[in-house]
């Protein structure tokens, strides 16, 4: 039974799978060698334990990779934390275009015998994984007209063949100006065109800036039968109203079937959000793993968290489909670099005090665990904040590392389901299902009601192979409707609108 864990033959330090205690001899194993270390002090489970003599400013490498500098002689047998390894990142980067440093997978990506599903088709060509009703509201002033009317509908059309009524509240959609208002904008036309909606209520207030007519513009030419509009303020009765209007979405809703639908066709987004010491070796390459499968069967992968990518943001742009794509990721990373910047915040202020109560340090650790989740494909498409997804193949998302900010990204951008990978954990759930993937077992073991997978098994005998295999199948469960996620028998459905502007 090993007691840390080494990544990489390059590698500084070993991850403890247990608390280390001074004194104690600790053993790992790489490439089925033993390796063998006194421990000279506590070292916490999750957190990093020196290999080998450190030099001060040195560069101390995990994965293979710089996770930051030494700031003092740290000896064989010491903690690795934040009183003695500081970021090596600072500033804005020049970057080169360079095709022939392309990433070479460590493993093909796996085939799946079965590549279908059971989803819904809709009349566009889009593909859902729900047949829901949706109520969009274009300002926050209408919140609460909102979720009673969800409440009523989802009363009064149980078991129509719909999966439920629901309503996304959010703050916005008025007094918002320039870039902050368009956000917004994008955002809900884009979360009104997804395919796990069957019908999209959409209600405005009437006085708002963000009003119904450029949210039909930015939707484009519609049928009348999916999506449906109403201003609040022209009607007598917009409960009345609201609830006719719904009872024509459920109707048009029942005539679809769910129907065998290639993997081709499946869009999943990929998140991490408390994260810890074991992140980047159980649940983050799993999450890879299924990445790879899925833009192999010619699906879509989508990836998002932008500040996460600072310090590991060459291994994606190494994988840029062609030099187009390469200027896109150069753009989206040095963009919000100075979006920290303008703001008068520091580029690398980062990992966030739960991050490195679970052992990671330095942002460059956290993005090198955080890339991880997009596996070894192909860089095929740079999106910005609110726009769809059109490109097969692994999508960079423009988007924060907030929790509920991202994942609604990545719905936004069209992901049917997303791989939430947690060493913490979270109740949270995004309008799309949430699959919760714990990194440690003690997490997957406490919080069964938040949990849907357990990556920590990795570490107790399973085979990152079997793992796969075992997401995998609960996934094509899940976007077949024969399982939910934990996120949606609890009802945890959320949005969150990123915000960058003033507000009058």
């Amino acid at each position: 039974m090993s007691d840390i864990v080494i990544l990489h033959n390059k590698d500084d330090v070993g991850i403890a799978l247990r608390p280390l205690s001074a004194g104690e001899h600790a053993i790992g194993f790489l490439n089925g060698k033993e390796h063998a270390i006194e421990v000279t002090e506590s070292v916490p489970k999750g957190h990093k334990v020196a290999l080998r003599l450190i030099e001060p400013g040195s560069h101390v490498l995990k994965f293979g990779y710089s996770i930051g500098l030494a700031k003092e002689v740290i000896l064989p047998g010491r903690w690795i934390h934040t009183h003695n390894l500081k970021t090596g990142l600072s500033g804005e980067v020049e970057y080169q275009y360079n095709p022939s440093a392309k990433a070479v997978p460590q493993d093909s990506p796996t085939v799946m015998e079965s590549s279908m599903f059971q989803g819904y088709i809709r009349s566009s060509g889009e593909v859902g994984i729900r047949n829901e009703i949706w109520i969009i509201n274009t300002v926050g002033c209408i919140n609460k007209t909102c979720e009673l009317l969800a409440r009523m509908a989802g009363q009064q059309f149980q078991g129509r063949g719909i999966d439920g009524v629901y309503h996304f509240p959010h703050p916005y959609g008025c007094s918002q100006l320039g870039d902050d208002l368009s956000h917004t904008q994008r955002l809900l036309s884009s979360l009104a065109q997804h395919g796990n909606a069957a019908g999209v209520l959409i209600i405005g207030l009437g006085c708002e800036n963000n009003q119904i007519d450029q949210m039909q513009a930015m939707i484009g030419e519609q049928d009348g039968k999916r999506i449906k509009y109403m201003r609040a303020q022209d009607m007598e009765d917009e409960l009345e109203e609201g609830m006719s209007l719904i009872s024509e979405l459920v109707e048009y809703a029942e005539t679809f079937k769910r129907t065998e639908v290639p993997l081709s066709k499946l869009k999943v987004g990929l998140k991490c959000g408390g994260s810890d010491g074991l992140s980047g070796i159980t649940a983050n390459p799993l999450a890879g793993r299924i990445a790879d499968t899925i833009t192999a069967h010619g699906g879509t992968a989508l990836l998002t968290e932008v500040p996460e990518m600072f310090g590991a943001e060459t291994i994606l742009m190494d994988r840029a489909a062609d030099e187009q794509v390469f200027k896109d990721i150069t753009v989206l990373i040095n963009n919000f670099k100075q979006y920290f910047v303008s703001h008068g915040q520091e580029i690398y202020e980062n990992p966030s005090p739960g991050n490195k109560d679970g052992g990671i340090t330095t942002l460059e650790e956290k993005s090198l665990g955080c890339t991880q989740k997009g596996g070894n494909a192909t860089v095929t498409d740079v999106l910005r904040y609110g726009v769809r997804s059109t490109k097969p193949g692994l999508n960079l998302i423009e988007a924060p590392g907030n929790d509920l900010v991202s994942v609604t990204a990545l719905a936004a951008a069209g992901a049917h389901l997303v791989l939430f990978t947690t060493g913490r954990g979270t109740p949270f759930g995004g309008p799309v299902p949430t699959i919760k993937i714990a990194t440690n077992s003690e997490l997957a073991a406490r919080k069964k009601h938040w949990i849907d997978f357990n990556a920590g098994a990795l570490l107790e005998g399973k085979s990152m192979e079997d793992l796969h295999e075992e997401l995998m199948n609960r996934m094509v469960q899940l976007a077949s409707g024969v399982e939910q996620t934990r996120n949606e028998r609890n009802g945890f459905r959320e949005i969150s609108i990123f915000k960058d502007g003033v507000i009058l």
